[in-house]
Parts: structure tokens; sequence; C-alpha cells
């Protein structure tokens, strides 16, 4: 569940609105990562701060939550692309 859902709940009684805007949401993404060009950004973000080591040895411990939270942002995006797919 995202920050905009977490918000809109108590706004309205209809669920069907929250769903219409996490369905938009999810198709903007795959409109903007869906072309020749959002590959390979997408796969440079993935090289970039997915497939690294997540905590390096003698660092400090709060470099691996931020590395976490730069997957997570990544991770959000690829199952955002793939709910619009199954739209």
């Amino acid at each position: 569940m995202s920050w905009d859902e977490l918000e809109a709940i108590g706004e309205t009684t209809d669920s069907r609105a929250v769903e219409q805007k996490r369905d938009d949401l999810s198709r903007l993404v795959l409109r903007v990562f869906g072309n020749e060009d959002g590959q390979q950004l997408l796969a440079w973000m993935r090289d970039m701060y997915v497939d690294v080591p997540i905590a390096v040895p003698g660092t400090d411990p709060s470099h691996a939550f931020f590395a976490e939270g730069q997957r997570n942002v990544i991770r959000d995006i690829e199952a955002r692309i793939n709910q619009a797919r199954k739209l």
C-alpha cells in the first residue's frame, strides 16, 4: 500500500475511487517505463540500486537501510508496471 492509498483512507467511502487512482498511477508508470528509453532507464536504475551489495563490511549500518530504501523504489516501479500490464 502506498502513501497515496493510505492518505486516501477516509476521504471517500467508495473504494472504487481509491482503486482507480492506483490503477491510473500504474498505467502512468507503464507509459513512462514501457518504451525502449524507459526500459533502458529502468535497467540502469536496477544496475545502480538493486544489483549491488546492500551492506559493505566496515561501513555504517545506516547505509544498508538507505540502500534497501533505494531498492524498494525500483521494486515498486516494477510492481506497478506488472500491475498495469494485467489491467
